[in-house]
């Protein structure tokens, strides 16, 4: 296939998404397979990043996803002595890409990543793009359209949740350099900065209060993690009719400085504010 441009396909993928008859024509289809192609292939992401550092959502993108869904049938697909059932083909030519995937990691297509990312037994879904150099450690999961940045890592066990629909919803945006501990979570178009660090079981949700807890007074804030904090899982107390509970939050506790980016390990920057990785 071809590589059309944004002008060509975003036309053609927004009329089939508003009148699904339409992808009785080739014309329409083949939009739908181009852009996926594309988005496989780097050349289309679902949100991009400015330089001032605002991120765009690309609705149609997303919307071309789903109507692939609904062209493609289910088929049976064998690798060695795995078989899967499903509407979606596996990633081809990790090789030619220069990607890493240890079995049985299995990347969609659909789904990008960039030369010198490496994939341990984990999943990465259609529509997610991961950077240069970032790490998807052992059974942590990419959700769909996810937005990874370069030099990131993903611990063991970590769940970037997926966001398809509403198509002109945030994706779960992960920026250059952060670190996220084992089984840390992040969903619901939440953002992490660059080089923010998330230990052990943090959990990020559209809801979830993040609370500076640096200065004299607390300072909350919802779905992004400014860049280069430092956060673990804490609660709050909440009054509820049948008496007070604990509920969830995540605390900004410090941030990372300059002096431990080159001298010591990760590890042993986040050691230094008492947090597990």
């Amino acid at each position: 296939m071809g590589d059309a441009s944004e002008t060509e396909l975003r036309p053609l993928i927004e009329q089939a998404f508003e009148d699904r008859s339409k992808l009785d024509g080739a014309e329409y289809r083949t939009a739908v397979e181009q852009t996926i192609e594309q988005l496989d292939k780097g050349k289309l992401r679902v949100a991009t990043r400015s330089d001032d550092g605002e991120w765009t959502v690309h609705a149609w993108t997303k919307q071309a996803i789903l109507l692939y869904f609904g062209i493609r049938g289910m088929e049976r697909v064998e690798v060695g002595a795995y078989e899967y059932h499903d509407k979606i083909p596996l990633k081809k030519n990790l090789d030619e890409q220069g990607v890493r995937v240890v079995p049985p990691g299995t990347v969609r297509y659909g789904a990008h990543m960039e030369p010198g990312s490496i994939l341990m037994p984990g999943y990465v879904n259609i529509g997610a793009y991961v950077g240069a150099g970032t790490m998807v450690d052992t059974w942590a999961t990419v959700g769909s359209c996810a937005q990874i940045g370069k030099g990131v890592h993903l611990s063991g066990g970590v769940g970037i949740g997926g966001v398809l629909e509403p198509p002109g919803a945030k994706p779960v945006i992960i920026e250059d350099g952060a670190f996220l501990g084992s089984r840390s979570i992040v969903v619901e178009g939440s953002r992490i900065g660059e080089e923010a660090v998330l230990g052990a079981n943090v959990v990020i949700t559209s809801s979830t209060k993040i609370i500076d807890v640096t200065g004299s007074e607390p300072v909350e804030m919802r779905g992004i993690v400014p860049p280069r904090s430092v956060v673990i899982p804490g609660t709050r107390t909440k009054q509820f009719p049948a008496g007070e509970y604990q509920i969830p939050v995540a605390l900004i506790i410090g941030q990372r400085k300059a002096s431990t980016d080159k001298k010591v390990t990760l590890n042993d920057a986040l050691r230094d504010f008492g947090v597990s990785v």
